[in-house]
């Protein structure tokens, strides 16, 4: 118990930390609720996702998961007034500052959203970087480590393009190289595909399990794709805020 009380850590942390050390979870979350004024969002989500893993969220519409997948990811924090646990590669979110959170979220995590959210005045290899620059790497690493990132995207004579210069595809894997930059744990990945043809759509989801195989990132994907969702490792439905 003095360890405990030197880390900071309850016994329920403790606990949950052990857990990390048998199982290799990457992600553990527990009582997760969020709540908009009057309006419960999420109602005591519970989920654990073990490293390497390649998960899909599912779901109507409004059941919650892009609410989750911004807590999990650390853009958002759940409700204050309800008891909860959320550990991600080992690391307890909630006993983080604000400061803290963004530093790991830049070193740990990575985001694919539905749509690019590539910056249109830089070119892709600029884009690529700009995760690892706020990290504090330098330029001639960060270029080298974005370059051989677009070179295995097949996007090797497309360094110096704009995002207007390139396909929706094209676009999308841009955004997946600049999630990768930093070499984070576990990817997060909201509608990737939403946005894409179908040809498209299906590459890209090849691709998640190529990355996985290559460079043993775990996923977690929210998705309405119904292929992507089977082709997952595991897949959890949401509704109404739970998990069913």
């Amino acid at each position: 118990m003095i360890v405990l009380r030197i880390l900071g850590l309850s016994s329920k942390s403790y606990k949950i930390i052990c857990i990390f050390a048998k199982i290799k979870k990457m992600i553990v979350a527990k009582n997760i609720y969020k709540t908009y004024g009057t309006l419960e969002v999420l109602k005591g989500v519970n989920l654990h996702i073990k490293k390497s893993e390649i998960v899909a969220i599912v779901g109507p519409s409004g059941a919650g998961k892009t609410t989750l997948l911004q807590i999990l990811g650390t853009l958002d924090k759940p409700a204050s007034e309800k008891t909860h646990e959320l550990f991600v590669n080992g690391i307890s979110i909630k006993n983080l500052s604000d400061k803290e959170v963004s530093a790991f979220r830049n070193q740990h995590i990575g985001f694919i959203f539905q749509f690019h959210q590539l910056l249109p005045e830089f070119t892709a290899l600029e884009n690529v970087c700009i995760p690892a620059f706020i990290g504090g790497k330098e330029k001639k690493e960060t270029e080298k480590r974005a370059k051989e990132l677009l070179d295995f995207l097949g996007l090797s004579n497309r360094y110096h393009h704009k995002p207007s210069a390139l396909s929706g595809g094209e676009q999308q894997r841009v955004a997946v190289a600049r999630a990768l930059i930093n070499s984070p744990a576990v990817i997060f990945a909201d509608e990737p595909s939403g946005n894409l043809d179908s040809v498209s759509a299906k590459k890209l989801h090849e691709l998640f399990f190529k990355l996985r195989d290559e460079f043993g990132q775990t996923f977690v994907l929210v998705t309405h794709n119904k292929e992507l969702a089977e082709m997952a490792d595991r897949k959890l439905e949401m509704k109404d805020g739970v998990i069913v």
